[in-house]
């Protein structure tokens, strides 16, 4: 499941890892005070193009903001309400240029890469004795579980949607929870074959 990648070769896999999250991390600082919703409007429409450069696999990545939308329909709706309507449009897509960069970047990186990617940031750890190893694994995997599990979301809802004709239901929180974590034990399972954080990084 954590394997969530779309096949290359392509300009976005043949860019080095860390490049990648230095650009995700410049994107979110840049696009976090912006307001107006026609520069934001803009930037989904860039992400958008950076998926379809990918092709026809990249674009059915964009199928992932179907569970994401409730959300981003609620936050507008809510800001409606209390008069705001503008700027609940500059977070919906805000959101939605964030999670659709974060997942592109995701599914055109090997988790080996990103994990080597991500390491050199925690390597003061030892300093103090501790293991740059384990924080830069935990990040990583929150980076890859996230598509995943949008994925899973979006598979629930549309075998609900084929048994009783209704688009979402809050009772797809349980099995989303109860496939989140059989997930995690899967990863786990599969560190502990290699030896745990050890196994993967190679330390001893």
């Amino acid at each position: 499941m954590i394997a969530l990648q779309i096949p290359g070769p392509s300009w976005a896999h043949a860019l080095p890892a860390h490049v990648k999250l230095l650009f995700l991390a410049f994107s979110g600082a840049l696009l976090f005070p912006v307001k107006d919703p026609l520069v934001l409007g803009a930037s989904v429409i860039v992400v958008f193009g950076f998926y379809a450069s990918l092709g026809a696999n990249g674009l059915a990545q964009l199928r992932l903001l179907r569970p994401f939308a409730y959300m981003l329909v609620f936050i507008v709706g809510l800001h409606a309400l209390s008069g705001t309507l503008q700027n609940g449009i500059s977070i919906a897509l805000r959101l939605t240029a964030m999670v659709l960069l974060a997942n592109f970047v995701s599914v055109t990186t090997r988790m080996d890469d990103m994990l080597d990617a991500v390491r050199p940031m925690f390597v003061p750890l030892k300093w103090i004795g501790g293991s740059p190893q384990k924080p830069a694994l935990a990040v990583t995997l929150v980076i890859r579980f996230a598509p995943v599990l949008l994925t899973i979301y979006r598979n629930l809802q549309e075998a609900f949607r084929a048994r009783t004709g209704q688009k979402s239901s809050w009772r797809l929180i349980a099995p989303l929870a109860l496939q989140a974590l059989r997930m995690s034990e899967h990863v786990a399972e599969a560190l502990t074959a290699r030896g745990g954080t050890k196994g993967l990084s190679g330390e001893r």
